[in-house]
């Protein structure tokens, strides 16, 4: 039976000898058939509900008001005797009501103005209280073996670690002689370390590499407050005392625990993507469908954590402007997050944004080229900046600038052809000349793809990359944010939920 709770006060319209009584009155409405199936009586003098009548009885007896609806109805009757209430006509109550809604709903849109103000004031400091009593602040080079380079980009080069045992030197005597780490044959496998660890270098000699330092520390740690799950466990930072064979002196690094040394790009170059990734993705390998709905399910998966991690940023105002591949670590347990924020801009306070500026891969940069209109005037003071925020984003969602990156993702997975360097480049050119019309760059390209992953399920996954890829039309929109993305059929229809029906089947652990 659904119950609708209702209130009502009545006054008695005449003033007697007694002292005047304002009776509440509170009732349970039925749904289904419209009759009111109890009512209660507030009495200030007992401060209770008393039963009135019932005009229905349930199979439990009488139906009557319990605590919850007393405390409801004497917080009803001391918000109406407030001080702040007496003398404003019920007109002006709604007005103080709807305008305190319209406060409520602004501070809590997007990009979350009232989250991050609790967030920098409370939830920061709480942070740096924290990891500073633990030591997560107080890093140093001498806690760190560095092992092989992985990879290396404009302003830093990544590098495999171990962080080694803080009981290595114990000793008063061994305190005094400089601490040596063990053999590296002692640390090996590292597959299997708990103490693995991911580093990367800041080329403090590049000009604005310092800079970049500094801004992807601060991403990682908003994100690890924020949407953990999005990006790999941020673990700190440390300035090099010394220089050697291996640091600078005075040059930065950052730490993240390993969670996987291999990127989405490293497992596109194999010529088995996207079976590659079956095992991780699902925890097994694939039975009861035929090899192309298998790697389509593969894909659509990968795409899914893709954009959920997008959403969950999107969320808190950071916009990341370098979604590719390269950027998109995929852990050992199959999911797929975010790293390298040294480009990301966080637009609720203007952190790493500079108007005339813009920061890109021109690969898979979006044809509007910067994350907000060139004459967006810079950023004011934080406050300031927090509590407009949530205007810029609706006038400019600057969130689409990483969703035409995550087209072109999915765009590569799907079509082999456009996985080199050289067709991708070739694909920017078709595509700028198409007008950014994805449906007219296929009549037009010369590539030959293969459309049959994209086809499938009706030509879902077309429609979705066709709505990804495209440029931004009235109020700078025209193309789906992550939340609307989420909700495209290609997500929602079909042989999708990750194999979830599939593993129900024939499935055989590889």
């Amino acid at each position: 039976m659904n119950v609708v709770l209702g209130m009502a006060s009545l006054l008695p319209p005449t003033p007697t000898a007694t002292a005047t009584v304002q009776q509440h009155y509170c009732y349970y409405y039925n749904l289904h058939n419209s009759q009111i199936v109890a009512i209660c009586c507030f009495s200030p003098a007992h401060k209770k509900l008393l039963p009135i009548t019932s005009k229905r009885k349930s199979r439990r007896g009488l139906i009557r008001c319990n605590a919850f609806f007393d405390d409801v109805a004497t917080g009803l009757l001391e918000l109406e005797n407030a001080p702040y209430f007496q003398g404003l006509s019920e007109t002006q109550r709604w007005w103080i009501v709807a305008f305190g809604g319209l406060v409520w709903i602004y501070f809590t849109a997007r990009p979350g103005v009232l989250i991050g103000a609790i967030d920098a004031y409370l939830l920061a400091p709480l942070q740096l209280a924290l990891d500073s009593f633990s030591g997560r602040r107080n890093l140093k080079r001498t806690d760190f073996l560095v092992g092989e380079k992985l990879g290396e980009g404009s302003f830093g080069i990544v590098y495999s670690g171990v962080l080694l045992p803080k009981n290595l030197n114990d000793s008063p005597a061994d305190q005094k002689r400089p601490r040596r780490p063990p053999p590296r044959s002692a640390l090996v496998p590292q597959s299997q370390s708990k103490d693995k660890v991911i580093l990367k270098k800041v080329k403090v000699e590049i000009k604005g590499a310092r800079e970049f330092g500094d801004f992807e520390e601060w991403f990682n740690y908003r994100l690890a407050r924020a949407a953990p799950e999005t990006c790999a466990e941020f673990l700190g930072s440390f300035v090099a005392d010394k220089t050697n064979s291996q640091f600078t002196k005075g040059g930065k690094w950052l730490v993240w625990k390993f969670e996987g040394d291999l990127t989405l790009g490293d497992y596109m170059k194999d010529r088995n993507f996207p079976s590659n990734l079956e095992s991780l993705m699902f925890g097994r390998v694939l039975r009861g469908a035929d090899s192309s709905k298998r790697n389509a399910l593969i894909i659509k998966q990968v795409m899914r954590q893709i954009i959920t991690s997008l959403k969950k940023i999107h969320d808190t105002g950071i916009v990341h402007r370098d979604i590719k591949p390269d950027n998109l670590v995929v852990t050992k347990r199959g999911r797929i997050k975010l790293i390298d924020f040294g480009a990301a801009t966080d637009l609720r306070i203007g952190k790493n944004y500079v108007p005339n500026k813009t920061l890109l891969d021109p690969y898979y940069c979006p044809p509007e080229l910067y994350v907000l209109p060139e004459e967006t005037p810079s950023p004011p003071p934080e406050p300031i900046a927090a509590l407009l925020s949530p205007i810029l984003w609706q006038l400019n969602s600057p969130d689409l600038f990483d969703m035409y990156s995550a087209g072109i993702v999915l765009l590569q997975m799907a079509i082999p052809s456009l996985r080199s360097a050289a067709a991708l480049r070739n694909f920017n050119l078709e595509i700028k000349s198409c007008g950014y019309d994805l449906k007219k760059w296929r009549d037009y390209t010369r590539l030959r793809p293969d459309f049959q992953i994209l086809d499938s399920e009706s030509g879902r996954g077309w429609d979705l990359a066709t709505k990804l890829i495209s440029e931004r039309g009235y109020l700078r929109r025209g193309r789906l944010s992550a939340a609307a993305a989420l909700r495209h059929p290609y997500f929602l229809l079909g042989g999708d939920q990750a194999a979830a029906v599939l593993s129900k089947l024939s499935l055989d652990r590889k």
